[in-house]
């Protein structure tokens, strides 16, 4: 039987571990040290740090500081793991050393395995595969990559699927005067176009602002090293780096303005964080009129039917609920919740480093994820399929009495308001009570208690 562990050694002496892994010793120390959770890092950070130590490798040898065929090799190693071709090789928990050092060293450790056994001599994971970087500044660099990355490639795409499937809904039934309401009760009307106009505006301006946050995004701290100041990096390495970073993502990658800044603090991170908060509060105010215009089928609102997907009780026949906008509720609260976890990660830099980088990057990309997969279920799975109940919302505007705004500016607002109670107290019609306790004609309350004009500000006294 071929042995199942091998033992390698480190700077603290030899270390057991799988025969077949490809990590090494310190890989092996901190899976040993770090067993807090479940969670892992994400295919999409794996991916980043491959592109990072290929873009590396790659400088190093245009520099001269590594002989071109181990360059080559290592740049071809790191392909793979930028390819996610050997994610299971990073199982390290989330939950670790706060500067990502031991995912740093993983990757390392990987990279030198796959580069060592292609050329058929030694590639050292730290002279080598690390060479002109410190994990100080590779795994915010990771960071910034892996989520401008997903954001660019998932979210905004999402955002935009949202959008366009909130505009030709407002294409279909945009025309349709309704009650509007606020604090949940009756008010003047609005169309259905104006209303799902509100959300098409919401989403919009959602990808505006994390369009306009990529740039800081894609400013990275790689060429600090270990404080921010370079040390081991030779002048040109960033530069040349990052020119190989952006050619291998199709994205604008620049060294950051500040280095120092750029590893000790995380405000950019704080920053989408905030933007990526405002998308699921967004959502979920999207979601929340869905679910009331859906209420009923009989006591409640009623105004639209979403799909019907499932049954949705398993006691009570014929129930169905809207469970999509229920379960991006509960992923938007998911997504505030992380919000207010980054917040105070990005609090704790502490002079030249944050340690709190692997929650960061947890935290943010899955956001990212939930909210790309939240638009997208939104957009095809409820909005898309719903339907309008016409003569559900005819019924309820015909009866609102609060269409006596219009006649302010002609009665004054007490006898409206007297008009209105009236109306209510009674179940009258507004237009019926009006023309009992006003001298107004029945032909000049049809004008000013029109609905559809009053949705465009109703009509100017004369």
């Amino acid at each position: 039987m071929p042995p199942q562990v091998r033992i390698e050694e480190d700077s603290l002496g030899p270390v057991e571990l799988p025969a077949k892994a490809l990590y090494g010793a310190q890989t092996q120390r901190a899976l040993d040290n770090f067993a807090l959770s479940p969670y892992r890092f994400p295919a999409s950070f794996v991916r980043a740090l491959g592109w990072i130590k290929q873009a590396a490798a790659l400088a190093n040898g245009d520099l001269g500081l590594l002989a071109l065929d181990k360059a080559q090799a290592i740049s071809a190693a790191a392909a793979a793991v930028a390819a996610n071709r050997h994610d299971a090789e990073f199982p390290l928990d989330i939950f670790q050393t706060g500067s990502g050092t031991s995912t740093n060293m993983n990757a390392n450790e990987v990279i030198a395995a796959l580069a060592r056994g292609a050329m058929g001599e030694t590639v050292h994971p730290n002279d080598d595969v690390n060479m002109s970087q410190s994990s100080n500044d590779v795994i915010p660099s990771a960071l910034h990559v892996s989520v401008a990355w997903t954001i660019h490639q998932d979210l905004l795409p999402a955002l935009n699927c949202l959008a366009d499937t909130i505009a030709r809904k407002i294409e279909l039934y945009g025309d349709i005067t309704k009650t509007g309401r606020t604090h949940l009760m009756d008010a003047i009307p609005v169309t259905l176009g104006q209303e799902m106009g509100g959300w098409l505006a919401q989403v919009t301006a959602n990808r505006d602002r994390l369009q306009a946050a990529l740039p800081g995004l894609q400013a990275l701290a790689l060429g600090g090293t270990a404080v921010g100041t370079g040390l081991n990096a030779h002048p040109e390495f960033s530069r040349r780096a990052l020119a190989h970073l952006s050619r291998l993502t199709g994205l604008d990658f620049t060294q950051a303005g500040n280095l120092f800044a750029g590893m000790a603090a995380q405000d950019v991170i704080v920053d989408v964080s905030g933007h990526l908060r405002t998308v699921a509060v967004s959502l979920t105010k999207i979601c929340n009129d869905l679910r009331w215009m859906n209420s009923g089928p009989i006591a409640g609102l009623g105004e639209i039917s979403l799909p019907a997907l499932q049954p949705g009780s398993s006691i009570m026949p014929g129930k169905i609920n809207p469970v999509i906008p229920e379960a991006v509720l509960m992923a938007c609260a998911q997504v505030m919740g992380n919000d207010v976890a980054v917040g105070q990660a990005g609090a704790t830099g502490i002079f030249q480093l944050n340690v709190t980088l692997p929650l960061l990057a947890h935290n943010l990309l899955e956001s990212v994820a939930l909210l790309s997969n939240a638009s997208r279920s939104l957009a095809a799975r409820a909005i898309a399929g719903f339907t309008v109940n016409e003569e559900r919302i005819r019924a309820a505007l015909e009866r609102n009495p609060i269409l006596v705004t219009a006649l302010n500016p002609v009665i004054g607002y007490a006898l409206g308001a007297k008009i209105a109670k009236r109306a209510y107290a009674e179940n009258r019609a507004l237009k019926d009570v009006a023309l009992e306790l006003t001298d107004l004609s029945a032909e000049e309350l049809d004008r000013l208690l029109d609905p559809t004009v009053l949705t465009r500000g109703g009509i100017p006294v004369t």
